[in-house]
């Protein structure tokens, strides 16, 4: 299954989303995002951060993508993407908070496993 997220950067900060109690993997951080349907990778990316946080993106660059085995039955491509916000007032509707951290305190989160190395790749080729 392919999942888009988006490592959303707004002045040298970096909006990290964590996970409500009720979603899979709780209370665990992420680049926000989701699957992708019937459409390109980065529709998909703006329909969702536009359904989770209420704000339209700019999709910048398209990073390497990580592959995450969580069971047999659930293996995601998470591909993620370096974005700029286009509008500013942030609504949570699905997670249950955000932090804006500088790239180099990304790694005090308990990211979901998945994220991981997305987060190691960023530090090492964006600081």
């Amino acid at each position: 299954m392919k999942v888009a997220c988006a490592i959303i950067e707004n002045k040298g900060e970096i909006l990290c989303a964590q996970r409500s109690s009720i979603m899979n993997l709780p209370n665990k951080w992420e680049f926000p995002g989701g699957k992708v349907k019937n459409e390109t990778l980065e529709e998909c990316l703006r329909r969702e951060i536009k359904e989770e946080l209420g704000v339209e993106i700019i999709v910048l660059e398209q990073l390497p993508s990580n592959q995450h085995n969580y069971s047999k039955s659930k293996v995601i491509e998470l591909i993620p993407f370096r974005c700029a916000l286009q509008t500013f007032e942030i609504v949570l509707l699905e997670h249950s908070k955000v932090e804006w951290l500088p790239i180099e305190e990304l790694k005090t989160l308990d990211w979901a496993e998945a994220d991981i190395p997305i987060v190691n790749y960023y530090i090492k080729n964006y600081k």
